[in-house]
């Protein structure tokens, strides 16, 4: 770590321990008996995505909590208004329309698919609400000048750069299948690997984009067979939950012979690794956070997160839990509760959270973008294991093994 780096994350935790001080307990009595501040979370809650947009409510509650036993905001307490966007996009303008005229929302937080989400933040730029996102990673959400749209976790270019320099360092492949399904999250991913694979002279081998409603072994055995004849040394996928699955139990048994890597998305859950079982074995994928990550209260979300819902959350738990309590801090030191006041504290963020270091960044096409560091993990003996950075590293990278 360099000295700069760590001279960050020591400023970050030394400020945000002092923007978090718990209060007493009558001040937490007060905030339970205050008028409540609204706050709008937009989620799929039913269809296929609702396995991430419930593990995204759970880990909503569970900051709540934490926030309110607290004290609040200025002694008042949150209270999150749910929106079930379906992963649609009308629907979702749909739900951002009715929080914020129906239910009078200061703010909203959340969203998880790009194609959503990017429409979802369109009708709330217009509506004059801000809008922390914590998940959805299409590039363009924070490319287009929109002044109330904020987001935490990493655009999609960003979300490889951990597993690029693993493979520059260690591994060094000469060719690759890219694979992704074709909404704006997974053609933003494979976009971004075409370039860094043009970069470093790397054989795009194939290039292969499916429609998400097709993730099912009819659809993806004739288009992976091609793969057999001189497979690539690495086969990338950006995709899903169940279209990772899928793929990955696909490519086993055609036996093609390559370093199968993920570009997060699907890949990350704990759910994947049960559902694609001996196929998942020794699979990378780039993560935004793992619970080895070391930021301040990881552990004790992951621990805390298990106790309660018996299930492993993956960095869309945590985005969420750490992304309310970023709201908190950005309530607690605005000026009012209006949309430019909301806006200037959320501007001025500077803090650690168990995601990791928070703080809004303009840089090259990006505004109000936060930067976090990416991780790479590996499928070991059947569990995610960190094999990069080193400084991270919980394991040593195990090479692929023929397919016979």
């Amino acid at each position: 770590m360099t000295d700069k780096r760590l001279t960050l994350l020591i400023s970050l935790l030394i400020f945000s321990l002092l923007a978090v001080q718990p209060v007493s307990g009558q001040d937490g009595q007060n905030a339970r008996t205050a008028q409540p501040i609204m706050i709008g979370v937009p989620l799929p809650l039913t269809g296929s995505l609702s396995p991430f947009g419930i593990m995204m409510r759970n880990s909503f509650e569970m900051a709540l909590k934490k926030i309110n036993q607290a004290g609040g905001v200025k002694g008042r307490p949150l209270e999150l208004i749910y929106g079930d966007n379906g992963g649609d996009p009308a629907r979702g303008r749909h739900v951002i329309k009715e929080m914020v005229n129906d239910y009078g929302v200061r703010m909203l937080v959340g969203g998880y698919a790009s194609t959503p989400t990017y429409a979802m933040a369109k009708t709330a730029h217009r509506l004059d609400v801000p809008y922390l996102i914590c998940t959805a990673a299409a590039d363009r959400i924070t490319q287009k000048g929109w002044k109330n749209i904020f987001r935490m976790n990493a655009p999609i270019s960003e979300y490889t750069k951990g597993l690029e320099e693993f493979w520059i360092r260690n591994y060094r492949p000469k060719s690759m299948a890219i694979i992704y399904e074709n909404s704006m999250f997974g053609t933003n991913g494979a976009t971004r690997m075409m370039g860094f694979c043009r970069e470093y002279a790397i054989d795009i081998h194939s290039l292969i984009g499916y429609p998400a409603d097709k993730a099912d072994p009819l659809h993806f055995r004739p288009m992976l067979a091609p793969l057999t004849h001189e497979p690539p040394d690495v086969v990338y996928m950006v995709s899903y939950l169940e279209d990772a699955v899928a793929l990955v139990r696909e490519l086993r048994a055609l036996k093609i012979n390559a370093l199968l890597c993920g570009g997060a998305g699907g890949f990350t859950q704990e759910a994947f690794v049960k559902k694609a079982g001996k196929a998942a074995e020794g699979l990378l994928t780039a993560t935004l956070w793992s619970k080895e990550s070391g930021y301040p209260g990881g552990g004790q979300y992951y621990d805390e997160y298990v106790k309660t819902y018996s299930g492993a959350p993956d960095y869309h738990g945590v985005e969420a839990y750490s992304a309310l309590l970023v709201v908190r801090d950005a309530l607690e030191r605005a000026a009012s509760f209006g949309p430019a006041d909301i806006r200037e504290a959320l501007g001025s963020t500077f803090m650690m959270t168990p995601f990791g270091p928070v703080k809004f960044y303009n840089y090259e096409m990006f505004e109000r973008q936060n930067s976090p560091r990416t991780k790479v993990l590996q499928i070991i003996d059947g569990k995610y294991k960190c094999i990069w950075p080193p400084d991270l590293a919980t394991a040593r990278f195990v090479p692929p093994e023929p397919l016979k």
